[in-house]
């Protein structure tokens, strides 16, 4: 599989070197060059099928088995055995639940095989990244969690100052990994994210310390939310609509790309 620009100008890439670049040098996102049709595993076991989902997009970047295994980690930190469970709440009305993570973000479900997967590619090549992101809250601590174990990844994250849940700002700065570094700024979210954009957009300063991202830019995001879809319609047994809150709408787009991909 290879990845390619939105925006159309920039190289082509392999699934490894897409995963560590986040953004393209165009100012893109990576995406993959088209959809693939998948029929899903017959199986009850969230990490089984997600590795049988992803393959199609990693190809032969990292072995099967390998990957599996991955996959195997990163749902083994869930709480509930289903990972994303289906459960009725009304007539032909159901609630996917995503917050039995680590975090209790949704985001941990991208975000716990995200990690892992940054550690073993950085240490097939023997190298190191920074992972630089800005948060109001929810996407620092799962972020964190991520790859506060991880051996070749160090991540800063930025948040508004006093403008974060308690809770949410004693995930991101409790946590002794030496690779964590949480950073409040005086100012909004915004003024987070703007720093944040502005080292990316630096391509000298991005290059000399090796930055990357895993906000909703990154392709493997998106790639590991398409996931439940195909594991709540297979639940179901039936077709559904999804109804989806959404703020950077990598959520919702996962799912119209698990429709592409065959999931109905």
């Amino acid at each position: 599989m290879r990845y390619i620009s939105t925006r159309g100008s920039a190289p082509e890439l392999g699934f490894c070197d897409a995963l560590l670049a986040g953004l393209a040098t165009d100012g893109g996102l990576y995406v993959p060059q088209s959809w693939p049709r998948v029929t899903p595993l017959a199986t009850s076991n969230y990490a089984h099928q997600a590795a049988h989902i992803m393959q199609a997009f990693v190809g032969d970047e990292i072995d099967a088995a390998v990957f599996s295994q991955l996959c195997d980690e990163a749902y083994s930190s869930f709480r509930h055995p289903d990972v994303a469970p289906l459960v009725q709440i009304g007539p032909e009305q159901y609630l996917l639940e995503l917050f039995h993570g680590p975090t209790l973000a949704f985001k941990d479900v991208a975000l716990q095989l995200i990690g892992r997967l940054f550690d073993h590619v950085l240490t097939q090549r023997n190298q190191r990244v920074m992972i630089v992101g800005a948060t109001s809250g929810d996407t620092g601590s799962a972020a964190i969690d991520g790859v506060k174990h991880c051996s070749n990844v160090d991540i800063v994250i930025l948040y508004p100052n006093g403008r974060v849940s308690d809770v949410q700002r004693r995930q991101m700065t409790t946590v002794e990994s030496p690779n964590v570094h949480c950073v409040a700024i005086d100012g909004t979210f915004d003024d987070c994210q703007d720093l944040v954009k502005a080292m990316f957009n630096d391509a000298p300063f991005r290059d000399a310390n090796s930055l990357s991202a895993v906000n909703s830019i990154n392709w493997a995001r998106v790639m590991a939310q398409t996931v439940y879809y195909f594991t709540a319609l297979q639940s179901l047994g039936t077709k559904a609509s999804f109804s989806v809150p959404t703020g950077n709408f990598g959520n919702v787009l996962a799912g119209w790309i698990a429709k592409q991909m065959g999931a109905s």
